[in-house]
């Protein structure tokens, strides 16, 4: 299933965000792909409020790899790939953060090594504007689609 949103302004970015927790559980793994300055680090601040975090508290973690959240409703590990390749990727034992009792977020997705999860859902941030963006989801796997399925039709979706 895919969805398309498009989103105004950073702050419904994070609207979203705070919108999607909710409705994810345990182990989820949520991937985010899009250019430097897209809104994924926006939307991890969105995501980590509507889990009753501090949104101030997230920032990219891209010289720390993974930053732990445990004071939310449930662990959130936002994780950075950006800076990383395959072998490194594979040497860092990630996994333990997959199928967990958290939420594991993943910036720069596509540098994951391929089969290292089966099931996600994936979020790829468009620039439309200086502050507009389309945000594509795409679910792998019938839990991500129910997710999907279960944000509704409210705001700017369309179905592909």
């Amino acid at each position: 299933m895919i969805r398309k949103l498009r989103s105004r302004s950073p702050e419904e970015t994070k609207a979203w965000g705070r919108r999607l927790a909710p409705l994810l559980f345990p182990g989820a793994v949520i991937g985010l792909e899009g250019e430097l300055g897209a809104g994924k680090t926006c939307f991890v601040q969105g995501l980590a409020a509507g889990f009753g975090l501090d949104e101030r508290e997230i920032t990219s973690p891209t010289f720390t790899l993974v930053a732990e959240h445990y004071r939310g409703r449930m662990p959130l590990y936002h994780i950075d790939l950006y800076r990383l390749e395959g072998g490194e990727i594979t040497e860092l034992g990630l996994e333990e953060y997959f199928g967990g009792r958290g939420v594991s977020v993943i910036e720069w997705f596509r540098f994951l090594p391929p089969g290292t999860v089966s099931e996600y859902l994936l979020i790829t941030f468009s620039f439309l504007g200086p502050e507009a963006r389309e945000l594509t989801l795409s679910a792998r796997g019938v839990a991500y689609a129910r997710v999907v399925e279960a944000l509704g039709t409210e705001g700017s979706w369309q179905d592909e």
